[in-house]
């Protein structure tokens, strides 16, 4: 139950952004307010992802996805009802929403750690989780977006609010459902915690590692949408954005058959090194190889290095994961919000393909990081 229920109730952390995006330009007319609405939300999320984790110290897992998928439900009503009032009020509630987010993402994998632990016979059980998880994710960011524009072009009389009101019943009806089935802590985790220290560099580096992977989300996002706006053909933006995630999800799924006896640090260096030849090819996309087709290898590159990312994250504390995995996934939106500031301006002062220029940087950095 966990699987069909888990992707439906990671849909609004995909729906969301955007769904934000279109309800605050259709109200205000103004998609410099809604652009940074949208932002203020995204770095929200960061700063919740880490008061979750603190939380998650102190409460199970089960009570404190339930409480986030309702505060998030009442946060949405908020912001739909806040389309009423005036801009200050609006950027309020577009914040709280972001504060809010249930982090089903973070709390699912917490929830297959702790499974893990309480069955070591199955040693290859995190693996395959998190393979699954890198899946679903990218799966949830194809068609999360899919959805909010469907919602938006057809539902009457208020089409705008439409892909929130839709996340209201996503969470009520999966969010708060799929929390319950989490796995609880295992007995000895309490008595040990307040004696097991965060290792802060380990969790440095790897926030650092997925802020570096959100900036690349965020440049991605922004350079085939001008890409697509320059062809005079804005639709298929998000196709070929969705061709990033559609990639990502086939080797998330892969990632499951690599033999166990490969240790996790040469999965990390080797990825890190696949991840940077990868985004060399985004600047040669649509000039020398066809776009379409170097975002599809782009994505390849993503989900194993991700993954490898979290199962680092689970071994860094095995009696605090909860806290260190949602503070590592709380990076994630921090370094998207940064990727698509830096990438717009880039747009705005060199043209739609400067975008495209910053993700080979950030993959070197990321090997750097290794």
């Amino acid at each position: 139950m966990v699987f069909p229920i888990g992707f439906l109730a990671r849909l609004p952390y995909a729906m969301t952004p955007l769904g934000t995006l279109l309800l605050l330009q259709h109200v205000t007319g103004s998609y410099a307010f809604a652009g940074a609405a949208a932002a203020a939300q995204s770095l929200a999320i960061g700063v919740g992802g880490v008061i979750v984790g603190q939380l998650a110290d102190r409460i199970s897992i089960r009570q404190l996805g339930v409480y986030m998928a309702i505060a998030n439900a009442v946060a949405l009503a908020g912001l739909l009802a806040a389309t009423l009032t005036d801009r200050p009020t609006l950027l309020a509630a577009a914040i709280l929403v972001g504060a809010t987010q249930p982090q089903v993402g973070p709390l699912i994998r917490v929830h297959w750690s702790y499974l893990a632990q309480s069955r070591p016979e199955q040693p290859g059980l995190m693996t395959t989780a998190l393979s699954y998880e890198a899946a679903a994710d990218e799966a949830s960011f194809i068609a999360g977006p899919a959805v909010v524009g469907l919602l938006a072009a057809t539902w009457a009389p208020v089409p705008a609010g439409a892909p929130l009101t839709a996340c209201i019943v996503l969470l009520l009806a999966a969010a708060a459902p799929v929390a319950l089935l989490y796995t609880t802590a295992p007995e000895r985790a309490p008595s040990r915690s307040a004696a097991s220290p965060l290792p802060r560099t380990g969790l440095a580096a790897m926030c650092a590692a997925m802020a570096i992977m959100g900036a690349i989300f965020g440049t991605v996002q922004v350079g085939v949408t001008a890409h697509a706006t320059a062809a005079d053909n804005p639709s298929t933006g998000g196709l070929l954005y969705a061709a990033l995630g559609a990639g990502s999800a086939i080797a998330g799924i892969a990632y499951a058959w690599i033999p166990s006896h490969v240790a996790l640090r040469t999965r990390y260096r080797l990825f890190a090194f696949g991840l940077l030849v990868a985004m060399t090819l985004l600047p040669a996309g649509g000039t020398r190889l066809p776009f379409a087709a170097v975002i599809l290898v782009a994505g390849i590159a993503i989900a194993p290095y991700m993954i490898t990312i979290y199962a680092i994250t689970e071994r860094l504390a095995p009696t605090r994961v909860a806290i260190t995995m949602t503070i590592v996934c709380a990076a994630g939106p921090v370094g998207t919000a940064a990727g698509q500031s830096l990438a717009g301006l880039l747009v705005e002062q060199f043209g739609y393909r400067a975008p495209f220029m910053l993700p080979p940087l950030l993959a070197a950095a990321a090997l750097i990081l290794v």
